[in-house]
């Protein structure tokens, strides 16, 4: 498999999917059209030279990866708003205004969010470990225990929301997103035939980085070893910047490697996303073909790395 550089996401039916610092929201609208928007993203911290540093690159792109899925998540989402709500708030406010109050939900909604992460996943297993501490004499024990709840509970909270309809139409576009990702890099011309065939999992997948998260803050946190529990938790916290560059290092050399201890590695992060990727309807797999086709060359790709025939 030959790395294209291309990643993506899910969306409220449609699929975001970007190239360097361009990037495309293709979106099924309810009157069954799809609607394309392409612009430029060139992150929080603009400049290709952090790119190249090791760990602080992982901690950027994590950050952009959470601030431009939310941004947009709320585009897709405004073609399903009630109309007539919609129409009196553009009424009501000026664009400038509107869009101040778009900025406010989505840096509101992102800090919610790595709030709420945190306290679910690196807190929560925390206190945990710490109640069942009473009856386990050994602390190593209670440090494995501490990372097998935090696995525990993050798989938890996949089943459970993918129980919920939107979800599982999320996911469908999901593996929509992967499998056009996928056709392209085994060499194959992208249409709905080959990317219907082609697998739904991927080893740079977003779910597979934070199952790197969960891997690399068990033992990361296995050689916290302070006495003061307050203390322990603030270390959790401030070293989750640390984490989130180790692991995204991880997944970059996945991505990039076909070494038999880097596809064991990379495994258990596949294996999850069997939670977090559905098969996709075709009418998903066009959807995510145009975001593809807005941002990259597939043919050009084609012809340079497999010396394919496309026209």
């Amino acid at each position: 498999m030959r790395y294209s550089g291309i990643g993506g996401q899910a969306v409220m039916e449609g699929v975001l999917m970007k190239n360097k610092n361009r990037y495309a929201v293709a979106v099924r609208k309810p009157d069954h059209e799809i609607e394309v928007m392409t612009k430029e993203y060139k992150g929080i911290v603009p400049g290709e030279i952090w790119q190249k540093i090791p760990l602080v690159r992982g901690v950027l792109s994590f950050i952009d990866s959470l601030v431009l899925g939310m941004s947009t998540l709320m585009y897709s989402a405004s073609f399903f708003e009630d109309e007539d709500e919609s129409e009196k708030e553009k009424q009501k406010d000026s664009p400038e205004k509107m869009k101040a109050k778009e900025n406010a939900m989505m840096g509101g909604t992102v800090a919610l969010s790595v709030i709420l992460a945190i306290a679910i996943f690196m807190i929560l297993p925390y206190y945990l470990s710490v109640f069942c501490s009473r009856f386990i004499a050994s602390d190593m024990i209670v440090a494995v225990l501490e990372g097998i709840l935090r696995l525990a509970i993050f798989i938890g909270y996949i089943v459970v929301i993918s129980k919920m309809k939107e979800i599982q139409r999320v996911f469908m576009y999901h593996g929509a997103e992967h499998k056009c990702i996928n056709c392209i890099e085994h060499g194959m011309e992208l249409n709905v035939e080959n990317v219907r065939r082609s697998s739904k999992e991927h080893k740079r997948c977003g779910t597979s980085f934070l199952f790197f998260v969960l891997f690399v803050s068990i033992i990361v946190c296995f050689f916290i070893t302070v006495e003061s529990p307050v203390l322990r938790v603030v270390l959790r916290i401030a070293l989750i910047p640390l984490i989130a560059g180790i692991s995204y290092e991880m997944i970059r050399l996945a991505g990039n490697s076909d070494n038999p201890v880097v596809e064991l590695l990379s495994k258990p992060g596949l294996a999850l996303q069997n939670l977090t990727t559905k098969e996709p309807e075709d009418d998903m797999i066009e959807v995510a073909i145009k975001a593809v086709e807005e941002v990259f060359d597939w043919k050009e790709y084609l012809r340079e790395n497999f010396g394919a025939d496309v026209r």
